[in-house]
């Protein structure tokens, strides 16, 4: 599993950059974030040890559904839902929807972080 690269950049920043991207006039390096949180603090609560413990917990034993990992953490199904939606909508967690239920698969364990 590869480093992720994450950005943190202003919410006006990031709005003129998107605007910058879809008129043409920039085109984002490849080696730019494909990830962007809009402050240290919104990073900081999205990967928190315990994010990120839980993020090498599924990486390491893929767990077949969030009942599985559930058990594996200790911790309520519902709960575990709502963190890994919020780590889904970043890019960070895959919600792999297969027969009757749902399956986590961890995108990262590893971030570069680029504060611009």
């Amino acid at each position: 599993m590869k480093t992720l690269k994450i950005g943190i950049m202003s919410q006006a920043q990031m709005r003129a950059r998107v605007l910058a991207i879809a008129c043409g006039e920039y085109k984002p390096k490849a080696t730019e974030p494909k990830i962007w949180f809009p402050s240290m603090k919104s990073l900081a609560e999205v990967l928190s040890d315990e994010n990120r413990a839980l993020l090498k917990l599924i990486k390491e034993t893929q767990p077949e559904s969030l009942t599985s990992l559930a058990e594996a953490t200790g911790r309520k199904v519902s709960n575990l839902s709502r963190t890994l939606k919020t780590m889904s909508g970043y890019g960070l967690v895959e919600m792999k929807r297969e027969n009757n239920h749902v399956r986590p698969i961890a995108k990262a364990t590893e971030f570069h972080i680029i504060a611009a």
